[in-house]
């Protein structure tokens, strides 16, 4: 059987981005003025530029620019410094990776869990094979198995033809979650790595890995998710031929020698995590703050049990804490009988669910999470910096908006019902990277505001600042500046605009995701399609759309009107500080419009002669 990406087997992954020290050095002096430049400027922005005459406009503005503020605050410390953990040797022996050794030592025991529900068999073949060879220096015991959640005789037999276990369940409670936590009480692997159906592990992945589990404060490894499929795209001289000809080249051409190097089709969902993972994860290494993130991720099955322990002992707690409220509220005693207490302490036991993995559409996060809090253990999470697997992206709209909505959900979730931030435990450090999370996909509220204010200036003359005079280019400027230069100094190696266009496109995903959290609603829990799903999905771009046409068709009545002087009070100032500011608006979003219409390029079969 055939697969897509069968002509992307070849593809090597990017090497993780060389530490600096001296770049280190210029970020971080680039970071720290550009923060006491955005003070500045947000201190003027509340107490001096403010437009009394519109504070309908202007409170709104200025508060969405004060939580922008914060954002990058956030984002700054999160970024201050790599430290990356020291790769150790791979550990020979179990006692190796014990703070107290077992009188007997034996062999590492290692399982590699592939859950599954509805993926293609032959595509779960692939991963497994490439899980058998792995590499080891020193003898070892791995244990592969298929956990199937979706009870196919095709999948039990694939299993059975490479020599692996077969895992399946009557129901599928707790969905992934539920699944790995069936698989564990079927197995005792020291260590266990969790994979999609998906994920392709490369021969060298326990042996880089294992060896930080001899720090046995180590909890779990999380490697860089690398999505070895992405489109590459075509040059934009090739496209243009390919839609009108020869001029089109001739005009892709000339475009590039002013532009540079256009490529048109590339990635076009965004979807290379090298920017997450290669520079926001690894740089919460310093903090002991990176996060697991599923697939791809090794944990220690003791670090999971404690914490799975502690987790049920506290879900015990409050809802007997919870019972007896309400029962002597009910009855009016002020103590409860006994053996009445008895009995509600063992139903309540009975009736607690027991999970090394949290039933959440986020239970990997939740993980880190609960062992990140764990006050009577230091366990500690590793970004490991180097790729160990490969996977496949989204193909389609509408598989990574399901992706993107179920990222949101489950962190915006967490943070309502069980927030990091007020969980005992946490170090201040690690508060502030969760922290950082969360308003990252709160920033949904404040971004509508960006894209809307730039509307409103140009079709009501109205401005959100006293005036767009020389004070406010001298506030502006050098924040701005500043910013690009810090981001630039923290990113070097890596282009930058697409994922902050991205970020700010993806406001229709985030708010839904925060009205679906604070309603109290169940974040669902699709399986991400594997395949390409086939379709018009401009339907999920539509709110992207319009920011685009309401922008256009303000720019034009808005330079109109300073030709003809219809309505408002426009200003040359301001119509041009808002229409750099709309363009930019309308580029962020045509990346994701375009998208809706991406499908694979067609190759043409040749004809034999």
């Amino acid at each position: 059987m055939g697969f897509y990406f069968e002509e992307f087997e070849g593809r090597k992954p990017p090497k993780p981005l060389k530490h600096s020290p001296w770049r280190e050095l210029l970020f971080q002096f680039l970071a720290t003025v550009n923060l006491t430049v955005g003070a500045w400027y947000i201190w003027w922005r509340w107490t001096e530029s403010l437009n009394y005459d519109a504070l309908w406009f202007a409170i709104p503005l200025v508060v969405a620019e004060t939580c922008a503020y914060i954002g990058l605050v956030l984002f700054s410390i999160n970024l201050w410094k790599t430290r990356d953990y020291q790769q150790q040797p791979p550990p020979k022996t179990i006692n190796d990776c014990l703070s107290l050794p077992l009188e007997e030592d034996r062999v590492i025991y290692v399982d590699l869990f592939f859950p599954s529900y509805d993926e293609e068999v032959e595509l779960v073949r692939l991963s497994v094979q490439d899980a058998k060879r792995m590499n080891y220096p020193h003898n070892i015991d791995i244990r592969i198995a298929v956990l199937d959640d979706g009870k196919r005789p095709a999948m039990q037999a694939m299993a059975e033809e490479e020599g692996v276990d077969y895992i399946t369940r009557e129901g599928n409670i707790g969905f992934k979650a539920g699944n790995l936590r069936n698989a564990m009480e079927q197995t005792s692997g020291d260590f266990i790595v969790i994979c999609d159906a998906d994920t392709r592990p490369f021969p060298t992945m326990l042996e880089h890995c294992l060896g930080y589990f001899r720090d046995p404060d180590v909890a779990w490894v999380q490697t860089p998710q690398w999505f070895f499929d992405l489109p590459e795209g075509k040059r934009l001289p090739l496209w243009l031929q390919g839609k009108i000809g020869a001029p089109g080249r001739w005009m892709g051409k000339l475009a590039e020698r002013v532009y540079g190097p256009i490529t048109i089709g590339q990635d076009p969902f965004v979807n290379d995590p090298q920017m997450f993972y290669d520079v926001i994860q690894r740089r919460r290494n310093w903090a002991n703050a990176s996060f697991c993130c599923g697939a791809g991720s090794i944990h220690r099955r003791e670090a999971v049990m404690e914490a799975a322990l502690k987790s049920y002992s506290e879900n015990i707690d409050k809802q007997r804490s919870h019972q007896d409220k309400q029962i002597k509220q009910f009855t009016g005693e002020a103590e409860l009988d006994a053996e009445l207490q008895q009995m509600m302490d063992t139903q309540t036991i009975l009736d607690t669910e027991f999970t090394p993995y949290k039933f959440h559409v986020s239970e990997d996060i939740y993980t880190s999470v609960v062992l990140h809090a764990d006050p009577d253990r230091d366990w500690k999470s590793v970004m490991h910096p180097q790729v160990e697997s490969k996977m496949l992206s989204p193909q389609d709209l509408q598989t990574w908006v399901i992706q993107r909505f179920k990222y949101a959900g489950g962190t915006l979730d967490i943070a309502k019902n069980d927030n990091p931030l007020f969980r005992p435990g946490m170090s201040f450090k690690q508060r502030l990277m969760y922290a950082t999370t969360v308003w990252s996909y709160l920033g949904a509220l404040w971004n509508v505001v960006f894209l809307l204010s730039p509307i409103v200036y140009l079709l009501t003359g109205i401005a959100p600042v006293s005036a767009y005079s020389q004070s406010f280019y001298l506030h502006f400027i050098p924040f701005i500046i500043c910013n690009e230069l810090a981001t630039m100094a923290a990113t070097w190696g890596l282009a930058g605009f697409k994922g902050k266009a991205n970020y700010l496109a993806f406001f229709p995903v985030n708010l839904r995701a925060i009205w679906t959290v604070l309603k109290g609603q169940e974040i669902k829990f699709p399986t991400t399609p594997k395949e390409r799903q086939e379709g018009n999905f401009f339907h999920l771009v539509l709110p992207q759309a319009g920011v685009m046409v309401m922008t256009l068709l303000a720019l034009m009545l808005g330079w109109l009107n300073m030709e003809f002087n219809w309505y408002g009070d426009h200003s040359l100032s301001g119509m041009i500080v808002n229409t750099f500011w709309g363009l930019n608006n309308v580029i962020a979003m045509s990346g994701l419009v375009m998208a809706a219409f991406w499908k694979p390029e067609q190759k043409l079969e040749q004809s034999p002669a």
